[in-house]
């Protein structure tokens, strides 16, 4: 039974016994070589009594639902069942993504109507790869095309990459509003409940987690899937770590004057770890995870161009959200400085007991008010190279990392994101012939 008000377009991968089949009044089927349909008014004993079978509504399936989609480094990986763990945001493919939906599979994805085009590098259909906008285009303008990609809005194909070897941002914070309505409506249209007190709000996530963020200054000579790589196989791959989660990316932190007046904003490096642990434990290894990374960014951030890590944490264990902001080399810093006024202070009154140098009498001192200046100085750090620490002996053996909110079986999209990352859609399993 297909909705006579429907318009599908639906790929065909094996043979079926039918006793009736309802079309709509507009749509397409595309065979494969070994498909096709054979109906029978008579009944087959041996089969037993047929149902009726309902084909899914295809207008319910949007661009900007995260729930859609998996990312990856490579087709390999989602092949695997790797997939990457992000913020909402960026569970949707992103401006310098490739997105591929894989051949011999049915799709139908509607594109809200938002105020930019959605932009992407690069998008495959039916086995097709598009990397200019204009053949994209004319594809949409075909009978197929547009029983596939539906509604209003735009996809612009740039054939760009990213270039910037520090990250590049992944541009959907301009659909966010879109993106959560569309991820909340299998919540109730209300953000799951959180079991620590002062949860945290990641930049581009629709809801507050408990966990850890850690925000990142860094120098020019940072590289964002080097300093990937690091955390996955340092850390990821260790077997206490194996329930958590955790994403990392380039944003733009807000700023604010009092914490109320908006003030533009600045490009970080955020990462964000959470667990699969409930109650008073919730949070409590994304936190151990987000101590190590510290550790390890007073260790080894400068060899990784990293100027600054600040630590914000919510647990489940009771305690509140608290930060911790750790420059690279301050506690080596304040160690130095401590004992270098110790010893001046030392001297000093060693030479005024013998006599060496003579202290004024308070009457022939002279006091000034003098305006204190407070100047800030960032030392950016510079690469000093090490042997390979991104492994640092640790065995290549990272767990997959399932994404946030799980959906039902969704679009068969897959993109490739330019560093590798692809976007499965899993919207349309092939393992599934949608009837």
């Amino acid at each position: 039974m297909f909705d006579s008000g429907k318009k599908v377009s639906v790929y065909v991968q094996a043979s079926h016994s039918l006793k009736d089949m309802y079309l709509p009044w507009d749509g397409e089927f595309i065979l494969s070589p070994s498909a096709g349909f054979l109906a029978s008014t008579e009944d087959i004993a041996e089969c037993g009594k047929g149902s009726t079978i309902m084909f899914r509504d295809t207008d319910q399936h949007k661009w900007l639902d995260p729930t859609l989609w998996l990312s990856g480094l490579s087709v390999d990986d989602l092949e695997g069942g790797k997939s990457l763990f992000h913020v909402d945001a960026e569970r949707v493919p992103c401006q310098y993504d490739d997105v591929i939906f894989p051949p011999e599979t049915s799709f139908c994805v509607s594109i809200e109507a938002t105020d930019s085009a959605i932009q992407l590098k690069s998008i495959s259909v039916m086995g097709q790869k598009f990397s200019r906008d204009e053949d994209f285009s004319q594809y949409r303008q075909s009978n197929t095309g547009k029983l596939q990609f539906t509604g209003p809005g735009s996809l612009q194909i740039t054939n760009t990459k990213c270039r910037d070897k520090t990250g590049c941002e992944c541009g959907n914070n301009l659909f966010l509003r879109e993106i959560c309505s569309n991820l909340l409506r299998h919540h109730g249209n209300k953000c799951p409940e959180v079991t620590c007190a002062n949860p945290l709000q990641p930049v581009g996530h629709c809801c507050e987690i408990c966990g850890a963020t850690v925000s990142l200054e860094h120098s020019s000579q940072f590289d964002l899937e080097n300093y990937r790589n690091r955390l996955t196989h340092t850390f990821l791959s260790l077997t206490k770590y194996s329930g958590v989660k955790l994403a990392i990316s380039k944003v733009q932190k807000p700023l604010t004057v009092l914490g109320i007046i908006p003030r533009g904003s600045i490009p970080e490096i955020q990462i964000v770890i959470i667990d699969d642990k409930n109650g008073s434990q919730t949070g409590s290894d994304a936190q151990q995870l987000a101590y190590d990374i510290m550790s390890d960014i007073q260790s080894h951030g400068q060899t990784f161009g990293i100027i600054k890590g600040k630590l914000l944490l919510a647990t489940g264990s009771g305690t509140s959200a608290h930060k911790t902001d750790i420059p690279v080399g301050t506690i080596f810093a304040s160690v130095i400085g401590f004992i270098i006024c110790v010893a001046l202070i030392g001297a000093t009154y060693f030479l005024y007991r013998t006599g060496v140098i003579r202290l004024p009498s308070f009457h022939a001192i002279t006091f000034k008010r003098m305006r204190n200046r407070t100047e800030e100085v960032v030392t950016n750090m510079e690469s000093k190279g090490f042997e390979n620490p991104i492994f640092d002996g640790i065995p290549d053996n990272s767990t997959d990392v399932p994404p946030l909110y799980e959906g039902e079986e969704a679009l068969k999209g897959i993109v490739i994101r330019q560093t590798g990352v692809q976007f499965t859609n899993p919207l349309y399993d092939d393992s599934t012939n949608d009837i």
